[in-house]
């Protein structure tokens, strides 16, 4: 598949990229796609969630009646969880959430994403560029020349630029992200892919 890459004003700049068939080309795996998904957002999770049971709520151990002839219902403890301040029945305790899947997975999971983008034309190539100054004006311009400015979007550079970085950061629909660190769910989660140039050659090179 050939793309042409666009000069950051928008306009076409002659050149054309060809995308990697056995990556960009091959029959999407949804359940790859799902599986790499789940695994992603399960890895975000901290999993610190704790309520106190009984035994930890702050609160006396004694009797607080004695438990016949009083007219009242048995009470071993203020701490019960029945009562206001009492502990927690079955609450949530501190747990890992973390999946792993097999490496073969991870990658068929990732070029079922990408050839999605690829089937979809949801994918743009633009040449490499820099800003000696990190405006957001700057970056805005670029995807309002590319018709991108109301569109979630992608953006994938070779390497880290500070600049870059510094302009798209305050953007709500762009996301901007190196090449070799490009997740199932990175791609799946916004609807165009905007590459640099360069990036593409360092995407395959994660094959």
């Amino acid at each position: 598949m050939e793309l042409e890459v666009y000069k950051k004003d928008g306009t076409p700049s002659g050149e054309k990229i060809t995308l990697n068939p056995d990556i960009f080309g091959i029959e999407p795996n949804d359940h790859a796609i799902y599986l790499a998904v789940r695994a992603y957002l399960a890895n975000q999770r901290q999993g610190t969630h704790k309520t106190k049971t009984r035994a930890e709520v702050s609160g006396t151990g004694k009797k607080p009646w004695r438990q016949k002839h009083t007219g009242r219902a048995r009470v071993g403890s203020f701490r019960s969880p029945l009562w206001k301040g009492g502990g927690t029945i079955f609450g949530p305790v501190p747990r890992d959430y973390s999946m792993s899947l097999p490496e073969k997975v991870k990658k068929l999971a990732r070029k079922s994403a990408l050839s999605y983008r690829a089937k979809e034309s949801d994918i743009k190539i633009v040449e490499d560029f820099t800003f000696e100054e990190p405006k957001t004006k700057s970056m805005f311009t670029v995807l309002k020349a590319l018709k991108l400015e109301s569109t979630k979007t992608l953006f994938v550079v070779p390497r880290t630029d500070r600049h870059l970085y510094l302009a798209s950061r305050n953007i709500p629909n762009l996301q901007i992200i190196e090449a070799n660190k490009v997740s199932t769910y990175d791609v799946m989660n916004n609807k165009v892919l905007l590459f640099q140039k360069s990036a593409v050659e360092e995407l395959q090179k994660t094959f």
